[in-house]
């Protein structure tokens, strides 16, 4: 068997190998009987001598002559990754019945390609293989071609990427599965070169091969493949052994967690791990809060040095190539060890993730390095990201062409520089050479990605300028870069301010592209509707320099508002209270997925900090017997495995955000429905005891989790007044002036309730009411708190003052004397709790 290439990518790891180290053994069928077994392929991060085989493909631009000559059924689709391939030679199929049937009246198998719109290796096995007419025929002659979105179709690329993690130890995408017409596994592994070469075989050679065994091992390979999932059915919906976790583990697993990543730290370069290396968000959250739990207990040294590690690793990681310095924004991953060279494509997942830890990190140390960088992530997604109606885009193409008429895409080209230039380290030579893991290809022989290697206040000093003077020529200049690169063309979605005739072809091309994806909107919600409140701390007179544009914090929440409501007008219907998980041009076929849920609870919590019941959630999710959350509804037959995700990876586990939106839920209603979310809560977490006990640093969001549902009583800040109003903010503000992940803050707010509304809407049978009875008078809402929380309505009825807003801090069942004042709210939050009244 070819030797897996391993990456350390949160996104391509599988988080149940100790449940199937022995699973490729117990097959009847063996792959090492393939004279071509079938490999895991990567792109550029591994090691430079192991993958010659694999010369960088330049991508064919969408005016190839195949374009024209060849239309296929994914020419209807809704998806812009299907949308992409509807000229190929290959007689593509999308996921369905038709193609189903197909198999079984041909009596062939199914060849399944998974990608997404913005995969790199994607492009390059569309231009080498699947535009080949060669190639084409071998797979229209013998196969059932399907094409599948992962971003679209999650539950589907789960089920296949679990098997061939399973079997092979590593994933990624292009995924490239043959099934039996009855959609079982029979093998499979990522991206394949069209030719053999160096001894490895090429996507043709494995194409014949699967073919013959197909026609003469039939019966092996489809006994395999049920087998295989049958043994990743059974492991993948283990059940909790109790409703609750053992005491004492929660602390346990965060303090492994916190060890595991401490042992892996990069002290030069920071992160942690080695090359490849990814942003992965969840670790640093895990770190803040750990570190916030050992301030707590005493030990102020422990604290400081997870901060230092957290702060270190997010600062190379601003003065990296990672970083866009000229447009903002980060790209998927570094290549090398010291964040330089990247991966160009730009997820929405990252750009939410990240703006919240560099918050979370400004919040703790008032360094508005990290304000900065959080407003550039949040500046370039509402300048290039954001559609008229406040839908989030899902991504950027990593491939563009590099002059105008150019016929093939480079990776990388609309953002890489010539000649030379002091503070970002551009070299005539080229400057991907700080690491042999940076470009063993030559690829980017002669070109520069920016990084910032020196310190902005010694260049300065060099200059003999103040460092203000400094920083805001070096804005002007990135101006210009920004301009000069606005002129070359660029990836897709991003050329939709082009309006002149010339161009009307491309502006159709960018509809063309354009999706929206609930969960990644979700993150991206909670990150603007933080900032909204976090930035307000920052200094009077601040100066800002392009590309961040300085922007009143308040039109953060702005953004998310509009966003949200996108969702709620065209992805959410108010009869079933169910999402639909995508849009591009109107919603798509595919129902909302665990993640798409949980993240949106997530991010309308920040929004509003409040929320109901989740009751929605449970129907369609909760395993009720075994616990936890199965990441599909269960109700599409064609998907064969339910998985209860754990896997904090470059996005969070479903189970992991569910576990948490649960917590916060507990803790802003009383009575029953405070101990069903909790009691929810621990039966969750209780069937990844596990995971926690052995493999924490793998979850390192649901060590969080767990954690915070250990804590006796959150602390909780109930605000009472007229919002919206100047002092109202004002006081909100101050309520989340000071990190503290386990404090919830409440609002009785009589003039607004917008997403107290949207969320009561998602959640009516919990409350036992219509979906009339949501009007907007002061008796729906006085009943909603009356319902759900009779202390928080006591607290409002005893304290509303027509003339100010009173905020009172509450923590084990008492509540501090009210204030009024923002100074008075923060000196109290800053202080260790003490209670001097009882409500």
């Amino acid at each position: 068997m070819l030797k897996t290439l391993g990456l350390r990518s949160s996104s391509l790891s599988f988080s149940h190998f100790n449940n199937f180290s022995t699973l490729p053994r117990k097959f009847p069928f063996s792959f090492t009987h393939f004279p071509c077994p079938f490999s895991t392929v990567f792109p550029r991060p591994v090691n430079s001598c192991r993958c010659k085989v694999f010369a960088m493909a330049e991508r064919t631009s969408t005016s190839s002559s195949h374009s024209l000559k060849y239309t296929n059924r994914l020419a209807t689709e809704h998806s812009p990754y299907l949308l992409q391939h509807a000229h190929n030679p290959v007689d593509w199929y999308p996921w369905g019945e038709e193609a189903f049937a197909e198999a079984r009246k041909r009596d062939v198998p199914i060849f399944l390609s998974i990608g997404y719109s913005t995969c790199h290796w994607c492009h390059v096995m569309e231009v080498e293989s699947f535009e080949n007419e060669e190639v084409a025929k071998l797979l229209n002659d013998w196969f059932v071609s399907i094409k599948v979105d992962r971003e679209e179709r999650p539950d589907v690329d789960k089920v296949y990427m679990t098997y061939v993690q399973a079997l092979y130890g590593g994933g990624g995408w292009p995924l490239s599965v043959f099934l039996s017409p009855d959609l079982k596994p029979l093998m499979g592994g990522t991206y394949f070169p069209p030719e053999d070469k160096y001894g490895r075989p090429g996507f043709k050679t494995i194409l014949r091969k699967v073919k013959d065994a197909w026609d003469n091992k039939r019966d092996m390979l489809v006994k395999s493949g049920a087998f295989a999932i049958e043994q990743l059915s059974e492991a993948l919906s283990a059940s909790a052994g109790s409703n609750q976790l053992p005491d004492g583990l929660a602390q346990n697993a965060l303090c492994l967690c916190a060890e595991q990543l401490s042992n892996s730290y990069d002290s030069r370069f920071g992160g942690f791990g080695s090359a490849p290396k990814f942003p992965r968000p969840v670790e640093i959250q895990l770190m803040l809060y750990q570190s916030k739990k050992l301030e707590e207990s005493g030990k102020p040294g422990e604290a400081k040095e997870s901060l230092k590690m957290v702060f270190f690793s997010l600062q190379c990681m601003a003065r990296g190539g990672m970083h866009d310095h000229v447009g903002g924004g980060f790209h998927r991953y570094s290549v090398d060890e010291c964040w330089h060279v990247p991966h160009f494509e730009k997820m929405l997942y990252d750009q939410g993730q990240l703006a919240n830890v560099y918050l979370d990190a400004f919040f703790i140390s008032r360094d508005i390095l990290y304000s900065f960088i959080s407003r550039d992530i949040l500046d370039y997604l509402r300048r290039d990201m954001i559609g008229s109606e406040g839908g989030i885009f899902s991504a950027e193409d990593a491939d563009s062409a590099e002059f105008e008429g150019a016929t093939r895409k480079k990776e990388g080209a609309f953002y890489i520089w010539t000649s030379k230039e002091e503070h970002y380290y551009v070299k005539p030579s080229g400057n991907c050479d700080l690491s042999s893991m940076s470009d063993p290809h030559k690829e980017f022989k002669g070109k520069n990605v920016l990084i910032e290697r020196n310190d902005s206040s010694a260049l300065a000093s060099k200059l003999g300028m103040s460092i203000q003077e400094y920083l805001d020529i070096l804005g002007e200049c990135k101006k210009k870069l920004f301009d000069v690169r606005a002129k070359r063309p660029r990836p897709h979605w991003m050329i939709r301010y082009l309006s002149d005739r010339t161009n009307v072809r491309r502006l159709l091309l960018l509809l063309f592209f354009l999706l929206v994806i609930v969960s990644w909107n979700g993150l991206a919600i909670s990150s603007f509707a933080k900032a909204s409140k976090i930035l307000k701390g920052e200094p009077q007179g601040t100066n800002f320099n392009f590309p961040v544009v300085g922007c009143d914090p308040k039109e953060y929440m702005e953004v998310a508002e509009k966003a949200g409501n996108f969702i709620r007008r065209h992805l959410y219907n108010e009869q079933t209270r169910r999402l639909q998980h995508s849009f591009r041009n109107g919603p798509s076929n595919a129902p909302g997925f665990l993640d798409d849920y949980a993240f949106l609870i997530s991010g309308l919590l920040d929004l509003y900090e409040f929320g109901g019941s989740t009751d929605w959630l449970d129907e369609l999710f909760l395993d009720r017997e075994g616990g936890a959350y199965f990441n599909t509804p269960g109700e599409d037959p064609s998907v064969l495995l339910r998985v209860k995700e754990d896997h904090d990876g470059a996005e969070p586990s479903g189970n992991s955000v569910s576990a948490i939106n649960l917590v916060r839920l507990a803790s802003m209603v009383s009575g029953s429905k405070s101990d069903h979310y909790r009691q929810n809560g621990e039966h969750l977490l209780a069937v990844f005891e596990s995971r926690l006990k052995e493999m924490a640093m793998a979850v390192p969001l649901m060590c969080c989790a767990a954690d915070m549902l250990s804590v006796p009583s959150r602390k909780q800040v109930v605000l009472v007044g007229h919002k919206p109003s100047e002092e109202f903010e004002n006081m909100l503000a101050a309520a989340h002036a000071s990190y503290d992940p386990n404090k919830t803050v409440i609002t009785q707010d009589i003039n607004n309730t917008f997403y107290l509304h949207y969320i009561q809407n998602l959640t009516l049978s919990s409350f036992n009411v219509t979906g009339n009875s949501y009007r907007s008078n002061k008796h729906s809402r006085d009943g909603i708190w009356e319902t759900n929380n009779n202390k928080v309505a006591l607290m409002a009825r005893n304290n509303f003052a027509a003339d100010k807003v009173v905020a009172l801090v509450c923590q084990n069942f008492s509540c501090r004397s009210p204030v009024s004042s923002p100074k008075s709210l923060q000196h109290m939050l800053s202080n260790k709790y003490a209670s001097s009244s009882v409500v």
